[in-house]
């Protein structure tokens, strides 16, 4: 199965290039938090290889690991959102490759360019919807008193 939220599945060719023209290459270790929730977001990543998972602060508990990132996927989606602070925390599980992208600069980009600036929005809404299906059904599985009923 294809996610529409991935690079390639989300993005038109042009506006692909035209975002990762200012792209930087970046790599990282297993086990580094990328972000924190309730931070600042002033970057984001698109995984090249490696995975990221995503996880939520949860009251009394240990953090709630919400999902797994892969090749491709959009790492962050709040920078694109005013007040831009992460609404949840990534850390990579395995070696990370990715390029980054500053949060300032882009959006930059969408003002200037109102139909890029349309396509990033649509993008990043995309991502927003399926992180939060994914968010209810993983806090349903672990805390709720029959689960999700999704599996």
């Amino acid at each position: 199965m294809t996610s529409t939220t991935t690079l390639t599945a989300g993005l038109p060719v042009a506006h692909r290039e035209g975002l990762l023209r200012h792209a930087r290459e970046v790599s990282f270790a297993a086990g580094v938090r990328l972000f924190e929730e309730g931070r600042r977001a002033d970057r984001f990543w698109i995984v090249r290889t490696g995975t990221v998972a995503l996880d939520l602060r949860v009251p009394g508990h240990r953090a709630a690991v919400i999902e797994s990132l892969g090749h491709g996927e959009l790492i962050g989606w709040s920078w694109h959102y005013p007040p831009c602070m992460w609404h949840l925390g990534a850390e990579t599980t395995s070696p990370v490759r990715a390029w980054e992208f500053d949060a300032e600069a882009v959006r930059a980009l969408c003002a200037e360019d109102p139909e890029f600036g349309r396509v990033i929005a649509v993008w990043v809404g995309r991502v927003v919807a399926q992180r939060l299906h994914a968010t209810r059904v993983r806090l349903l599985d672990l805390y709720a008193p029959y689960g999700s009923g999704s599996r």
